[in-house]
C-alpha cells in the first residue's frame, strides 16, 4: 500500500496556494510530500519541553528543541 502524503506538507502547500490543496497532491505521497526521517527521541524531547512550558509557564527550551527538528513548512527538503 502506498504511503499517504505528510499532513504538514499538504498544509504548507495549501497555504502557498491561496488556501486550496494543489491538484498535484493526491492520495499518495510524492518525493516532495513524503515524510522526513527524524529521530524519535528528538521529537519526544521537544514534545516534553512544550508540555512542560504549558504547565509550568516557564522557559524549558521548547523553542530551541523545535527549531532543531526538520520543518518542511519553512525550508524545502534537499
Amino acid at each position: 500500500m502506498a504511503k499517504q502524503p505528510e499532513a504538514l506538507a499538504t498544509f504548507a502547500a495549501s497555504a502557498r496556494n491561496a488556501g486550496k490543496k494543489p491538484k498535484d497532491i493526491g492520495l499518495e505521497a510524492t518525493p516532495e510530500t513524503k515524510g522526513i526521517p527524524t529521530d524519535s527521541r528528538k521529537k519526544d524531547a521537544a514534545a516534553r519541553k512544550v508540555l512542560r512550558e504549558g504547565v509550568l509557564h516557564k522557559d524549558q527550551g521548547a523553542d530551541e528543541a523545535i527549531d532543531a527538528l526538520p520543518d518542511r513548512t519553512r525550508t524545502k527538503k534537499r
